[in-house]
């Protein structure tokens, strides 16, 4: 058994939700935030037999797009002057962890 931690953006959460849902895996999400760009994402928790990992990731994966996007940046002139300038960020995918399970239980 498995435990899968998918963090995908929160623009892609309900696609990826209803296509692991359409699939059969049973899904917990959470609201969290990103530490970057502090942005909104949404993690998902999914738990299942070692065989169906790879399907997993392959759904989190179609569902889950790249995207750039223009984020206000401000560098520092050393006197105290600051100016604010945007810059060019790929924001988007998925960060995926998978961990073994010693024990599963549904109570």
């Amino acid at each position: 058994m498995k435990l899968i931690f998918a963090i995908v953006s929160s623009d892609d959460s309900s696609v990826v939700s209803t296509a692991l849902t359409k699939e059969g895996f049973s899904v917990t999400k959470l609201a969290t935030t990103g530490g970057f760009l502090m942005s909104g994402n949404t993690t998902f928790i999914i738990g299942t037999e070692d065989e169906k990992v790879d399907q997993v990731i392959d759904i989190v994966a179609q569902h889950s797009k790249k995207r750039t996007q223009m984020v206000p940046s401000s560098t520092s002139y050393g006197v105290g002057l600051y100016s604010s300038f945007p810059i060019e960020v790929t924001v988007g995918g998925a960060t995926i962890f998978v961990t073994d399970v010693e024990r599963f239980e549904k109570v």
